[in-house]
């Protein structure tokens, strides 16, 4: 039986959990509202990243086949829209319940039918007011250019008659102006009767239309490649910043890759728009469902007073110190922070502390994602207005976060700090912060952080991740060398005791491996992360299931390896976790009891992050630590109540509690948050 699973494939499938949370009643209406957001917006990354990319593959080289199922671009490309058609079917009789649920609160999404005549003139009166002159129209014909659309806008598209031209309808597009106008619309004399504004606008078309008879009218959003390759049209003589903002201004104008219209069009129109569009019929996709769902977000804040409808709120744990400082408590002992059961602030505190320290003389930091308004460059400006030396590794190529890194990095370097961005081909996505402080003897030292997730007081609240502070001196020394490098636009070959990509972390996941391949039966080897990908990796693990190694993998998304197959794999299970927070962690176990060796890092095992990226994994020494890593990894794997399994034909299914009480990992560490980072 093959082993391996398609990558898109895999992830589609990951979506399809992300919509079961949608569709559970045992999961609070408005976080059911989320889910069913996040799902949208998942699938609209998975059109502009992945469609495009293979898009792109496609018209490069159709005979070339990706290395695990040996797929095309055309191949996969027609897979995975089968298969989205089908999450689409899922998702349009989820949509209804929830709408329902809604209702039961007094919040209604209506169409014009469902409204009085009295209600509909007063809306009328609202649209010529408030509404009509925002809207702009554009009609297609021979002298007429097809009209610019917008990734992710939504249009109002109306097909007219009696004006042909050539034999075909004419049609008007009609910008929706999402910027300026508001989404919902309240109708008056009805409280809690919503309706979408671009259901308004297109009710209301033959205002805009005056003497043209409408006789078909739909709405439609188009999705764009977003897939850009920043280095592979960069030049030398540009400033590297300007330069991605000129990339990010390239990518809102890429080739289409869908097309959605939320009501049937006669097939000559749809023909049409796909003439204009150059995309094929397979890319069209037509449903009742709203086209963006993100209007979800607006009645779960109507309803934010209503706490049954959400996950029961939470203080996360502070750490408490015997001096009161994080910067003394963490030269004593290690510090491992669990995100979001123990505060962010935590680590907020201990650079507030660096900023104000006469001793500390610098902070080194790498930044891929930060929040809009980010404490933790507040506090970066903060120590180098007092008069540290600050340098900070912004990564431009940040993924739809490079306009804020953009602003961030300009922001820095006027409060003083020196930013560094930029290395050709390759991505810095390792968490790394380098305090260097002088000691009573006067001899530099440096204290140490290495985390699995971003420097993002937001995402720490709802993703899962640890955080280790460390005055390892080997560790610090590992780090700094790391961080010279990237300013010279390099990366280490050697080092102590972190494990870099990309040339040391995948050789020493190999050896790793193998050391467990030795020990046989007695091998052990737990790994939570969010993607497997690589084939490398994936084919040792594969040869250490034959050996007889235990293997339990704790994979969130994305994940190329089949589990369970008969003399393959048949020692791997793997399951994911989809629930309250995103799963983001990564924690490498090899061995157990006395033998057991531990990590957490920023790496997935992707290909991309084991050869195309700037990762660090962290060696975790104190026994206490190692154990509560190893505990918490038990937890995900005792989960009964949010986890899935992967069976031996590569489908998930969800897992049921042995005993009749259910067990939700996340809750337990919610009720258990602090236990671990408190000292007195």
């Amino acid at each position: 039986m093959d082993c391996f699973i398609n990558r898109e494939l895999s992830w589609l499938a990951f979506n399809q959990r992300v919509l079961e949370n949608a569709a559970s009643p045992d999961v609070p209406l408005c976080e059911r509202l989320n889910f069913f957001s996040i799902f949208q917006s998942n699938l609209d990354e998975f059109f502009m990243v992945r469609i495009g990319s293979l898009h792109d593959q496609m018209l490069l080289d159709n005979e070339s086949r990706e290395n695990k199922t040996g797929l095309t671009p055309s191949q996969q490309i027609t897979e995975s829209l089968e298969t989205i058609r089908r999450l689409c079917v899922h998702r349009d009789r989820v949509y209804p319940e929830l709408l329902s649920g809604l209702s039961g609160q007094g919040i209604s999404l209506v169409r014009f039918n469902e409204i009085s005549q009295s209600a509909e003139q007063k809306l009328q009166r609202i649209f010529k007011k408030e509404i009509l002159p925002y809207l702009s129209c554009y009609f297609i014909s021979r002298k007429q250019d097809f009209p610019f659309l917008n990734n992710k806008e939504i249009y109002s598209i109306a097909v007219l008659e009696p004006d042909y031209i050539n034999g075909k309808p004419q049609i008007a597009v009609i910008p929706g102006n999402s910027s300026v106008l508001p989404r919902l619309i309240a109708v008056p004399g009805n409280e809690g009767k919503y309706i979408l504004v671009e259901e308004f606008i297109l009710h209301f078309l033959p205002l805009m239309l005056p003497g043209k008879t409408i006789r078909g009218k739909a709405l439609a959003r188009i999705t764009r490649n977003a897939d850009i390759d920043a280095d592979a049209v960069f030049d030398e003589d540009l400033d590297y910043r300007d330069h991605m903002a000129s990339v990010i201004k390239q990518r809102k104008r890429l080739s289409p890759v869908r097309l959605e219209l939320s009501r049937q069009l006669e097939r000559s129109v749809i023909d049409t728009l796909l003439e204009m569009l150059n995309l094929e019929p397979s890319y069209v996709f037509e449903y009742d469902t709203p086209l963006d769902l993100s209007f979800l977000y607006q009645f779960s804040d109507m309803l934010r007073s209503q706490e049954n409808l959400f996950y029961k709120p939470f203080q996360p744990a502070k750490l408490k110190t015997a001096s009161g400082r994080v910067f003394d408590e963490a030269l004593r002992h290690d510090i491992l922070l669990h995100y979001p059961y123990d505060s962010f602030k935590t680590f907020l505190r201990l650079l507030h502390e660096a900023a104000a320290d006469p001793k500390v003389t610098s902070i080194r930091m790498t930044l891929y994602r930060v929040a809009r308004d980010s404490k933790v460059a507040e506090a970066l400006a903060e120590a180098s207005e007092n008069g540290k030396t600050v340098e900070v590794f912004v990564e431009l190529k940040a993924r739809f976060d490079e306009e804020n890194n953009i602003e961030w990095s300009r922001r820095l370097e006027q409060s003083g700090c020196h930013v560094i961005y930029g290395i050709e081909h390759i991505k810095v996505h390792s968490k790394l912060c380098l305090i260097s402080w002088k000691d009573e003897n006067g001899t530099e030292r440096i204290l140490s952080q290495v985390g699995t997730g971003n420097y993002n007081e937001k995402t720490s609240r709802i993703y899962t991740d640890l955080s280790l502070i460390t005055a390892d001196p080997a560790i610090g020394q590992d780090g700094l060398e790391t961080f010279f490098a990237l300013k010279e636009g390099g990366v280490i070959n050697a080092s102590r005791k972190l494990l870099v990509s990309p040339r040391l972390m995948h050789p020493s996941m190999i050896r790793l491996i193998e050391e467990e391949i030795a020990q046989g039966e007695n091998g052990f080897i737990r790994l939570k992360m969010n993607s497997l990908t690589d084939k490398p990796l994936i084919d040792k693990l594969i040869e250490a299931s034959r050996a007889g190694v235990t293997i339990q993998m704790v994979i969130r998304g994305i994940c190329c390896l089949k589990a369970g197959v008969p003399g393959e794999t048949e020692n791997i299970e793997i399951r994911s976790i989809v629930g309250r927070f995103l799963e983001h962690s990564r924690i490498y176990l090899f061995g157990k009891d006395i033998r057991t060796r531990a990590y957490i890092s920023s790496a997935d095992w992707m290909t991309r992050n084991m050869v195309r990226r700037v990762e660090v994994a962290a060696p975790v020494s104190d026994p206490a630590q190692v154990n509560q890593l190893e505990d918490i990894f038990s937890a995900y794997w005792k989960d009964s109540s949010q986890a899935w399994e992967m069976t031996n034909d590569g489908h998930y299914r969800r897992r049921v509690p042995i005993d009749e009480d259910s067990f939700n990992a996340q809750e337990s560490f919610i009720h258990s948050s602090g236990s671990n980072s408190t000292s007195t």
